[in-house]
């Protein structure tokens, strides 16, 4: 029987007749082939000329909450209707060595709360991990209660990096008073929040385009990151990102295989991903993805949208993102 990585290596293979038929429509031929395996991973992005890779969405969380979330996906044909086998469910430094094998050189941590009077601690234990290690960037979240205006500037004069909001765990509306003092704030400082606020892979009573349009058209310089591309309102979120200047869309679990089967991106908006090359950056959700690491790569690079814009998505962009140095 084959292994993810099987899997990851048959579906690269398998793209090779589109990668094919992409270049007799004039697609730049790409000279680097995708990584075959996680260990495969530093020679591609070496052979890209990049020196690492930055990923805008992987989850360190508390011990106890972590279990939970593996949990929920070890029951993942019951909420999803399809396995999640966890593909990395180690110790927390076993995954930062992972991490540094695969060359990931900055990474969050993005916690985020399903109720009220989670975010302060969880973003006290984010700031304390970030601070014993220099890789990741220190992250926070926040949630529709009186507190957030507080614990929000707390976390912005300890130097957060990078918000995390989850509409649908959360269920909330993004747009509630309660978090006005929130986005008008983070909208001042420019500081990046990471959105799950698209209806995949499960639809929440609030998550959708129209709550996100809603709080753009009140906040028009938010800086927003929106996971998994919006799956799978793909278009609706190329839209906003197309519309708003800060407005950025990450790739998690984009284009794999797995997502593919539940909320196939249609070919037809590849030139308005192409397009908005400047503006995409690598997400992975690591550890709790139901493949390899490579495969998510693999996944990015039979888009055939070329080396220039792997380039800006594998790091560039998300360097700019956070002002990293090289």
């Amino acid at each position: 029987m084959s292994g993810p990585e099987d899997d990851a290596r048959a579906s690269t293979a398998g793209s090779a007749g589109d990668r094919g038929a992409e270049r007799g429509r004039g697609r730049a031929t790409d000279a680097v082939p995708p990584p075959a395996d996680d260990a495969d991973v530093p020679r591609y992005w070496r052979e890209l000329g990049l020196p690492g890779l930055v990923d805008v969405h992987v989850h360190f969380l508390p011990e106890r909450v972590q279990a939970k979330v593996w949990d929920y996906f070890a029951q993942a044909e019951t909420h999803y209707g399809a396995a999640w086998p966890v593909q990395y469910p180690l110790s927390q430094d076993e995954r930062l060595a992972v991490l540094d094998r695969l060359g990931v050189r900055a990474f969050p941590t993005l916690p985020y709360p399903h109720k009220a009077g989670m975010a302060a601690w969880l973003n006290d234990w984010s700031a304390e991990f970030a601070a014993a290690h220099p890789r990741a960037l220190q992250s926070a979240t926040f949630f529709p209660e009186p507190q957030a205006a507080g614990y929000v500037e707390a976390a912005l004069a300890a130097g957060v990096r990078v918000f995390k909001v989850h509409v649908q765990v959360g269920s909330f509306d993004p747009r509630d008073p309660l978090l006005d003092p929130v986005w008008a704030r983070l909208e001042g400082t420019g500081t990046p929040v990471v959105i799950h606020c698209g209806s995949g892979p499960l639809r929440g009573e609030h998550t959708g385009p129209a709550p996100m349009t809603g709080l753009l058209e009140r906040y028009p310089r938010l800086r927003l990151v929106i996971a998994h591309l919006g799956m799978p309102e793909y278009a609706e979120f190329l839209d906003l990102a197309e519309r708003y200047e800060r407005v950025h869309l990450d790739t998690t679990m984009f284009a794999t295989d797995f997502t593919e089967r539940l909320m196939p991106f249609d070919p037809a908006l590849r030139p308005r991903l192409a397009a908005l090359r400047d503006k995409v950056v690598l997400g992975s959700d690591f550890p709790s993805i139901p493949y390899p690491y490579a495969h998510q790569l693999a996944a990015l690079h039979r888009l055939e949208l070329g080396e220039e814009w792997l380039r800006a998505v594998l790091w560039h962009n998300g360097a700019r993102l956070f002002s990293l140095a090289p």
